[in-house]
């Protein structure tokens, strides 16, 4: 069955936060069901629709910013109580807008996720879990790093209290009252968590995942292991995931994966077969109309909008005779007198704007707005996305950075970008760059690509379209180690170069270190006497191990550089704070062999596609002059036959070929650094060798240059 759906504009609220709408059950007279929303000024919405217009339930007064909005009751009863977290307290409401509740947690942090099931309050804020019971303090738990969601097993199928973390760390956390059960490590960071078909399945054990690199997966959690069932890649490089829902909207009786991504994407998978969803629908409860079923989505900008099974026309005689329904019509003449009305009124508030800042008294105010900004690696490309999303439209978006960055094309941006040459030497400027975006464009992806080695910071400038004009900027840290990221473990078998550091320093301060050279660590300090964790290069593919405690840290890589990199960012900081630190080395000169094998094939990659980049100009000359290009050898023919696609991937990854010339000399300088010996004066005759491209000829040159 093929699925249409057409997209309605409800109402627009504040901006909104993940997991803040839902749909109250359908009372047993009406079909049509009510929406409550909660947004970022603190206000509860509550609004039916009648006649295709939003009608209002409820509003409540503003407040603190609501984080999360679900929907509780007793069990096996409908869940029509709404239960709101705003700072450290929870509220209820019935679903007419009366607070039946206010329990304040008196947690130190803002409660960041929420979950309901019958008397049980599951909450988490940046790394903490508590378990309430009719408001009593039942359980608590310390995650290693950031908890993004929580969920609890149906008690009424499992039969037992199983609350489930999603954790930045790349792992979902399976409790059992105030201890760790078992750790399920996912592929990426899970942002968002979810029963299965809303029940969790037969079983009850069922969770689908959400990452926040945009992979889909369900899993088992069983008493005693995971039992993972399928899992979905980004193959089309989409955004990440902020929520998942189930609903049979086809009506084949088998309920349907729905899925919003923080693009704006609306996915919905089918179950065709038994095993694998299938993307049946994408689009970037029944609300409306009672017979026609539709989906809800709720946007960062405060938008409710439907996507509904419901024709927007209505069959006439014949297809050139399709008509709009009288409905439809009412609705865009009540459009047309509203917007016509808004136009008078701010008109009317311009005016009145301009009088009041020419008098004497005038005092300026900076008009507030919201940005929903996210800055993360991206392991398939070795990039960072920028992402901004703006509440209203955004004009320009100025990008600068302190230290060397490529940026890099992105299919979806729009917008016209111009660069300003910079001045590297007094200002610190190594990229200028202006985004000029197209109206109403509330939303902007920017791809960069850093240096390992070199750090600082990136700055955006977000300019929106209001009046008057005003700008917020927004900072990224690119440090040392910024391609890599972490991951659950690693080849012990490779050769592996050592650092070791020994000092007077705490657990803390060198986690500090830590945390300043390498993305993806969390900023608390473990529990514990001790940690390790696990990177690997995003763009190579090397690893690194770290292990440390107070007064002592080991880093073990097999890339020479990296070891490189560390020594000397570590003793900086520890030369910051006074700290003496006795660093020791052991270099393995296997280890320089192993990383040059692993560049090579990239090498050989980017070598050839330059050359076939540079010889399309001349070979499409040949194609007009000569007629046709039978004559050429087939290489050369597919080179033209190609010559889009080859263009195309040139101009994603302009300085591909000089970052990996840059790896390979600084593996060569690294690599006799640690011997005491300077090369720089043979880099030049590297750069001939590297123009070869000769493997076996580069790694004698690395063996026989001293």
């Amino acid at each position: 069955m093929e699925l249409s759906l057409a997209r309605v504009d409800y109402l627009q609220v504040g901006v909104t936060a993940q997991k803040t709408m839902r749909l109250l059950p359908a009372s047993g007279r009406r079909a049509t069901q009510k929406v409550v929303v909660g947004d970022q000024d603190g206000v509860i919405t509550c609004f039916g629709i009648k006649k295709g217009e939003a009608v209002p339930v409820f509003k409540t007064l503003p407040g603190q910013k609501i984080a999360r909005l679900e929907l509780g009751g007793a069990l096996n009863t409908p869940q029509e109580k709404i239960f709101v977290a705003t700072g450290s307290e929870v509220r209820g409401f019935t679903k007419r807008g009366k607070q039946f509740l206010s329990f304040e947690t008196n947690l130190t942090e803002s409660i960041k996720a929420m979950h309901i099931s019958g008397a049980d309050l599951f909450l988490c804020a940046s790394y903490i879990y508590n378990h309430y019971c009719d408001c009593k303090d039942q359980h608590y738990f310390l995650s290693g790093d950031k908890i993004n969601d929580v969920l609890c097993l149906p008690v009424d199928k499992v039969n037992c209290i199983t609350p489930v973390l999603a954790c930045q760390d790349r792992v979902l956390r399976v409790l059992q009252g105030s201890d760790l059960l078992y750790e399920v490590e996912v592929p990426g960071p899970p942002t968002v968590l979810a029963l299965n078909s809303g029940n969790g399945g037969d079983s009850g054990e069922e969770i689908v995942f959400g990452t926040s690199d945009g992979k889909l997966g369900l899993i088992q959690i069983t008493g005693s292991k995971p039992i993972p069932k399928w899992e979905i890649g980004n193959e089309k490089k989409r955004g990440g995931i902020l929520c998942i829902d189930s609903f049979d909207i086809t009506g084949d009786g088998v309920k349907e994966l729905v899925i919003g991504r923080d693009d704006g994407v609306l996915e919905i998978y089918s179950f065709e077969s038994a095993d694998d969803p299938v993307l049946r629908y994408d689009h970037g409860g029944c609300v409306g109309k009672d017979g026609y079923d539709e989906i809800l989505a709720s946007t960062y900008s405060g938008w409710l909008t439907g996507l509904t099974t419901e024709p927007v026309y209505r069959e006439g005689g014949s297809a050139e005779e399709l008509k709009l329904s009288q409905e439809m019509q009412s609705k865009i003449s009540s459009l047309r007198n509203e917007l016509e009305h808004l136009q008078i009124k701010v008109l009317q508030e311009r005016e009145k704007y301009q009088q009041s800042s020419q008098s004497s008294t005038a005092v300026s105010s900076v008009p507030a707005f919201s940005v929903n900004d996210k800055f993360t690696l991206n392991k398939d490309d070795a990039s960072y996305s920028l992402i901004l999303e703006v509440q209203t439209a955004i004009d320009t978006v100025l990008v600068q950075s302190d230290v060397p960055l490529d940026l890099l094309d992105v299919d979806k941006n729009s917008a016209v970008v111009s660069f300003s040459s910079c001045d590297s030497e007094p200002n610190s400027n190594f990229l200028l760059a202006t985004y000029r975006c197209q109206a109403n464009t509330t939303r902007l992806e920017l791809k960069v690509r850093s240096i390992e080695g070199q750090y600082g910071t990136l700055q955006a400038y977000v300019t929106p379209r209001i009046q008057p004009k005003t700008c917020q900027v927004h900072q990224y840290q690119i440090k040392p180690l910024s391609l890599h990221q972490r991951t659950h473990s690693i080849d012990h078998d490779r050769p592996m170069n050592t650092l070791t550091l020994k000092g007077q320093f705490s657990f803390a301060e060198i986690h500090s270190w830590v945390v300043f050279c390498l993305p993806e660590v969390p900023e608390k300090t473990p529990a514990g006497e001790s940690i390790t964790f696990y990177f690997q290069n995003t763009f190579l593919g090397t690893q690194l191990e770290s292990t440390y405690r107070k007064g002592e840290g080991c880093f073990k890589s097999d890339n020479i550089s990296t070891i490189s990199i560390l020594k000397d960012v570590l003793s900086k900081e520890a030369t910051k704070r006074k700290i003496n630190l006795n660093i020791s080395y052991d270099v393995n000169e296997e280890s320089v062999r192993h990383t040059l094998k692993l560049i090579h094939p990239k090498l050989e990659y980017q070598q050839l596609l330059a050359k076939k980049v540079h010889l399309i100009d001349a070979l499409r000359e040949l194609q007009v002059h000569e007629g046709n290009v039978d004559f050429l050898l087939p290489k050369y023919r597919s080179i033209l036959e190609e010559a889009d696609q080859l263009l195309e991937e040139y101009k994603k990854q302009p300085a591909h070929l000089e970052r990996l010339y840059g790896m390979i000399t600084d593996l060569f300088i690294d690599k006799f650094k640690f011997k005491g010996i300077n090369v720089k004066t043979k880099v030049p005759l590297l750069l001939e060798i590297l123009d070869g491209c000769d493997q076996d000829g580069l790694i004698a040159f690395f063996e026989s240059a001293a």
